[in-house]
């Protein structure tokens, strides 16, 4: 299953990254989560972090990133349907292994305006990929 948690990319620069989620009733992990009081889980939004990360990252050339760590996320107040997860992710380090850190933040936008709040923040790495080697299949 994929969750697309970006919907557009507001601004982008080698080492940064703005983009928004925009959060519907038609989400369907929303049903579940809660049935009473829907809100978008905290694990999607450090997702929704983690794929601006990755597109940053594959517009450097790094394709296939994966997250490798998390590091003091914080959890500030609740995203829910009708609003707007907004993240700034920026490049932090660049580590000899070819991970990278990154710290990132998402406000929620609410309808009609007001004050934007933190719904997330925290540092977290992007690491390649590792692929297993194949083992010969003896005949």
């Amino acid at each position: 299953m994929h969750f697309a948690l970006i919907d557009t990319i507001l601004e982008q620069t080698p080492d940064r990254v703005r983009a928004v989620k925009q959060v519907t009733l038609a989400e369907e992990y929303l049903q579940d989560h809660f049935p009473t009081f829907h809100v978008l889980p905290g694990v999607f939004m450090l997702e929704a972090l983690v794929q601006a990360a990755r597109a940053l990252l594959e517009a450097q050339g790094h394709p296939r990133m994966v997250l490798g760590g998390v590091k003091a996320m914080r959890y500030g107040t609740f995203v829910r349907p009708g609003e707007a997860l907004e993240v700034d992710v920026q490049l932090d380090k660049t580590q000899p292994d070819g991970t990278f850190v990154f710290k990132g933040t998402g406000t929620v936008r609410r309808q009609g305006g007001g004050e934007a709040e933190t719904a997330v923040s925290g540092r977290f790495t992007m690491r390649p990929l590792r692929i297993p080697p194949q083992t010969p299949v003896q005949a």
